[in-house]
């Protein structure tokens, strides 16, 4: 989605350095003129109450950086049982990275509550 770079595919080795675990500045393909370099998130689950274990809602807790300070942060928060984002975020990258943040998150939790054949 970087202007000028439409439609090209990075490297593998650009994804892990700059997308994933790096910290976006070094990426030839950034904009000069941007918001933030770099957008953190964690995660909290809201439960049912009295059907304990049992996840309503998640929270995602995002922070965008520029120049390894917060220029932005908030809450995301999904509704487990409808599947339905009930706060996004305006920017559709954000919102993309946080659904895939969330994506990576239930599967990593569904796999822990997963019986582990002996």
């Amino acid at each position: 989605m970087a202007p000028g770079h439409e439609g090209e595919t990075p490297s593998d080795e650009e994804l892990r350095e700059f997308c994933n675990l790096g910290y976006a500045g070094g990426c030839r393909r950034i904009p000069r003129e941007r918001a933030f370099d770099s957008v953190r998130f964690g995660v909290r689950t809201l439960g049912g109450g009295a059907e304990k274990g049992i996840v309503q809602r998640v929270q995602i807790r995002y922070v965008c950086e520029r120049g390894h300070c917060p220029v932005e942060d908030g809450f995301l928060e999904f509704d487990v049982a409808s599947g339905r984002w009930q706060t996004g975020h305006r920017d559709n990258r954000v919102q993309r990275m946080a659904e895939c943040f969330l994506a990576a998150y239930m599967d990593k939790r569904k796999k822990r509550e997963e019986p582990v054949a002996r």
